[in-house]
C-alpha cells in the first residue's frame, strides 16, 4: 500500500503510441541556433567596435583636457584655454557620434540581411511541407480509392 507507482513504463508506452517525426523539429532548433548565431555575432562585433570608440573618445578628451588644467599667466588664458577644450570637445564629439551611427548603421543592415535569410528560408520549408503533405494526401486518397473498389 505504501509503495509509489512508477509511471515511468506508462508515460513510455503512452509517446510510443503517438509517433512523432522530430527531425522537422530538431532541424528547426538547428535553424534557430544558426540564425542567433549570426545575430550574437553582429551584436558582439557592434558592442566591440563601441567600446574601441568610447575608450578612444576617453582617451581624446583626457588629452584636451590637460592643457585645461596646467597654471595660466593671465586669467584671460583661463578661459581661452577652457573656449579652446569646448572647442575641441565638440569636434571629437561629432565625430565619435558619426562612428557611433555608423556601428548602428552596420548592425540595422547586418540584421535585416540575417531576418530576410531567415524569412527566405522558413518560406521554402514551408512550400516544402505544404508539398510533401499534399503528397502524402494524395497517396492516401488513391490508396483509399482502390481499397473502396
Amino acid at each position: 500500500m505504501t509503495k509509489q507507482t512508477d509511471f515511468t513504463k506508462y508515460m513510455a508506452d503512452m509517446m510510443a503510441s503517438f509517433p512523432m517525426d522530430t527531425t522537422a523539429m530538431q532541424e528547426a532548433f538547428k535553424t534557430q541556433a544558426a540564425y542567433a548565431e549570426k545575430l550574437s555575432k553582429v551584436a558582439l562585433e557592434a558592442a566591440e567596435q563601441s567600446a574601441e570608440i568610447s575608450h578612444k573618445w576617453t582617451r581624446e578628451t583626457l588629452t584636451k583636457m590637460a592643457p585645461v588644467a596646467t597654471v595660466k599667466d593671465e586669467p584671460a588664458d583661463y578661459a581661452k584655454s577652457m573656449t579652446d577644450f569646448a572647442s575641441a570637445y565638440a569636434e571629437v564629439s561629432a565625430e565619435n557620434m558619426a562612428a557611433f551611427a555608423e556601428i548602428a548603421k552596420k548592425v540595422q543592415m547586418d540584421t535585416v540581411e540575417i531576418m530576410m535569410a531567415a524569412g527566405k528560408e522558413a518560406q521554402e520549408d514551408a512550400t516544402a511541407a505544404v508539398k510533401k503533405a499534399t503528397s502524402e494526401a494524395t497517396t492516401a486518397t488513391k490508396k483509399a480509392a482502390s481499397a473502396a473498389k
